[in-house]
């Protein structure tokens, strides 16, 4: 959820084959206007009015900001709706992002679309419950003591009490089905009788659940990094906690791989025993005053998500081990850990849609049986994590049904799933695999990073962009359709090597950190 620090991500339509139908009547038509970077000069910016209530059309207006790349091929395929995750991530800059990491051919058949979901970034009203939330230094996150456990808890009361306070008028439609219908005002706004879709993490969720809505105005859709919709979403955040342990055992036995490098041992358990003992030794004195046991926490993370963030992860790691040396640690936490102003919207949003959108367990007793159960098998982010969620328990509007995402109407999805990713597990994907008839798996085989198309795995893009260019799907004959091998993991920083961006560097740098 928290973003990444930039210094380490470094006209007239043409008539065409492809064209989209009339805007309704009613729709609100869109005024685009430049709103371009020095990386993605053709970004243009427009707003959309859409209801609060989809219920009352007429009622109170929400703002959205969308963003657009305009296509520039003779062939128009329409628009291609793009979303990033969180949920509470902003999806602006994204459209820059896909529009340029495609090949050009394909991207300049599409208009790419971004857009800001409602209460997210520039859209209006934008949610910011409690902005110092994660003002260091938090309480250590595993309540080993009463103490701990009430000082925890009291931040999570406090959160959901300071969002009933402020938004009570917007948490009860602060839910993945309105943002589903805003999606369709969004259509209807660009003319188009269907869209194309591409989102990550959340985002596949967000896409399944507008599919179930409007089968019949989906064209493509292409889905990274799955969310299971069966365990939304207080046991797919409890799943994550296994997952994450081994990912974190991952990134310690790349350290040990690097002895030479990092001088923390040879054997993988024993790394993971001195980053412990750093933990330990943190949770007793936080590094000037700011990095503390959940702020380590909070700051490698991260690295569970993406392992290009390993090699700036371990030099932290080794410098304070090894010299008593805290300031690349906090140089990391603020890098990779701090939650600056987006981090406290999207933060905010991603508690308001997430605990709307299913039940929680009411009972904390609940809540602590089942972490305690797990963080026994997965110590590395359990608690730091059920502490992230937990407003849930507390939260002022009622909770809704899941949506059951099964769909037999759709034209062929095509999925993307790295075996070893965290943040939404395999098993995810193989579950909406079977739920959406006609789609596809291409997976990613010893891959263990979170979205991972256009991240610079050559197999991988390939496979959409053949999907994008004229719905090309693989057909396997198990269930799997397709396997690409994962990239090789990163080599410890040279000394002498600036820090450079990678495709990969950038894209997680857009992306949510939870899902």
């Amino acid at each position: 959820m928290r973003r990444r620090a930039a210094v380490l991500c470094a006209a007239a339509l043409v008539a065409g084959t492809v064209t989209a139908a009339p805007a309704r009547a009613n729709a609100t038509p869109l005024t685009w206007q430049k709103c371009g970077t020095e990386k993605y000069p053709t970004l243009q910016c427009a707003s959309l009015k859409v209801p609060l209530d989809h219920g009352a059309a007429h009622g109170r207006q929400i703002t959205l900001a969308l963003s657009r790349v305009p296509h520039t091929a003779r062939k128009y395929q329409g628009p291609l709706l793009v979303n990033p995750g969180g949920p509470g991530a902003s999806g602006l800059t994204l459209a820059g992002f896909v529009a340029s990491a495609l090949p050009k051919a394909v991207a300049a058949q599409y208009d790419v679309i971004g857009f800001d979901p409602r209460g997210v970034g520039r859209s209006t009203p934008a949610l910011e419950c409690r902005p110092a939330h994660f003002a260091p230094v938090r309480p250590d996150s595993v309540p080993r003591t009463a103490r701990l456990e009430r000082a925890n808890l009291l931040r999570a009361q406090s959160f959901a009490r300071a969002c009933a306070e402020k938004h009570a008028d917007v948490l009860p439609y602060m839910d993945t089905v309105s943002a589903a219908r805003d999606m369709d005002r969004i259509r209807a706004a660009l003319g188009a009788r269907r869209i194309s879709y591409f989102g990550y993490s959340y985002g596949t969720f967000l896409g399944a659940v507008y599919g179930k809505l409007f089968p019949e105005r989906v064209r493509r859709a292409a889905l990274d990094s799955v969310v299971d919709p069966t365990g939304v979403w207080y046991r797919d955040n409890l799943a994550q906690d296994l997952a994450f342990n081994d990912r974190h055992r991952a990134f310690m036995a790349w350290v040990a791989k690097h002895d030479a490098t990092y001088r923390l041992g040879a054997d993988p358990a024993g790394v993971e025993a001195k980053w412990y003992a750093m933990r330990a030794a943190l949770a007793r004195k936080p590094a000037a005053g700011k990095v503390g046991a959940s702020e380590l926490e909070d700051t490698y993370i991260p690295g569970g998500y993406y392992n290009g963030y390993w090699p700036h992860l371990a030099e932290a790691f080794a410098a304070y081990v090894n010299n008593r040396d805290a300031d690349p640690l906090i140089e990391a936490y603020e890098d990779f850990g701090a939650s600056g102003a987006s981090g406290a919207n999207g933060y905010s949003v991603y508690a308001a849609v997430l605990c709307r959108d299913a039940p929680w367990p009411r009972d904390w007793g609940r809540w602590r049986a089942d972490n305690w159960a797990v963080h026994a098998k997965a110590p590395f982010m359990t608690w730091n994590n059920a502490w992230y969620n937990a407003p849930c328990a507390f939260w002022p509007t009622n909770s809704l049904r899941p949506v059951d995402i099964a769909n037999d109407r759709l034209p062929p999805v095509l999925l993307f799933q790295a075996t070893e990713d965290a943040a939404t597990p395999y098993p995810g994907a193989v579950t909406v695999h079977r739920q959406l008839a006609r789609s596809s798996l291409v997976v990613e085989r010893g891959g263990g990073n979170h979205a991972v198309t256009l991240g610079g795995n050559a197999c991988l893009d390939q496979h959409l962009a053949a999907y994008l260019a004229d719905g090309t799907v693989p057909r396997g004959a198990g269930a799997v359709d397709a396997v690409c091998e994962a990239q090789p993991d990163p080599k410890p920083l040279r000394p002498e090597a600036a820090a450079t961006a990678s495709r990969g560097a950038e894209l997680h740098g857009l992306l949510g950190f939870r899902p």
